[in-house]
């Protein structure tokens, strides 16, 4: 089945029925595209950029179990769990040392792939990504209310009212960004019968004690492969300073900080976003017919 910028595909992974978009020449240099948590996947955060990197790429964009079109996952999922499909993903469909792109969660598996996996990986970029702090707005008080009935009412309100999903929508993106589009994105995703239920359980797993426990700033200066940080300046949900951080823990990184941007960069500032990822993957004259 195709869309309008990509072809949809379904792989097995440990017998599990996964979806993926999939555009560009198969033959050239491969980058698999990772979504966030939350009611992303790929087609949410991606729309915008598929077709730009599809011009020089052989794009990869999965839909992790529980999210999108993908099958739920057997179990209640981690993210390790995650980490362990992305690289599945590469195994299945024989990607030769793609580059790997993660936004939020997906930022977070992205690292956590190329950590695992060095000799495997090209090039990484991470955006708005988690996985490079441990702190938590509201702390033991935040963490507390993850594991109580009324975090489910609260994603279950979301999930059925348009003005609720509306609202979380806008505290992620910056007020000059914000599109219709986005929001007509969000609630195909929302229309989903299981929408929602892999991210709240992986928060149950990642906010414990008062902090996030998937936190790699301490493996950052094993990454051997050319890294690039990208951030929104008022993202609200992961603070900038992360990946400011994390440019001068990981050795010969590069960082790029948007402004006004929030909290998804790829849908918020795309053409800021490609021409960033254009010279950092070395693009940019073949983009621009030069």
């Amino acid at each position: 089945m195709a869309t309008e910028i990509a072809t949809r595909r379904e792989l097995g992974v440990d017998s599990q029925a996964l979806s993926y978009l999939e555009a560009g020449d198969p033959d050239a240099q491969s980058i698999v595209l990772c979504h966030g948590g939350g009611v992303d996947a790929a087609i949410v955060s991606w729309r915008s950029v598929i077709p730009r990197l599809a011009a020089t790429h052989h794009v990869i964009a999965p839909d992790w179990p529980g999210f999108g079109e993908s099958a739920a996952p057997p179990s209640a999922p981690s993210m390790e769990f995650y980490v362990e499909t992305l690289a599945k993903v590469r195994e299945e469909l024989a990607l030769d040392a793609p580059v790997l792109c993660g936004v939020s969660m997906g930022g977070a598996i992205a690292i956590g792939d190329a950590l695992a996996n060095p000799e495997q990986i090209q090039k990484l970029i991470a955006i708005d990504s988690y996985g490079l702090g441990s702190t938590v707005p509201g702390g033991h008080l935040s963490t507390s209310l993850v594991h109580t009935p009324a975090f489910d009412w609260l994603w279950s309100a979301i999930t059925r009212n348009r003005q609720l999903a509306a609202a979380s929508v806008r505290f992620a993106v910056h007020p000059a960004n914000r599109s219709e589009a986005l929001f007509a994105d969000v609630r195909t995703e929302l229309e989903r019968s299981d929408a929602t239920r892999a991210w709240q359980s992986i928060q149950r797993k990642e906010l414990r004690g008062g902090r996030l426990q998937t936190d790699y700033r301490d493996r950052l200066g094993e990454l051997s492969m050319p890294v690039c940080y990208v951030h929104g300046a008022e993202d609200r949900l992961v603070p900038v300073d992360w990946s400011r951080r994390a440019h001068r823990l990981t050795p010969g990184s590069e960082l790029a900080v948007f402004s006004p941007c929030g909290h998804w960069t790829p849908r918020e500032r795309p053409d800021a976003l490609i021409e960033t990822l254009e010279t950092f993957l070395g693009t940019a004259s073949a983009n621009r017919g030069e």
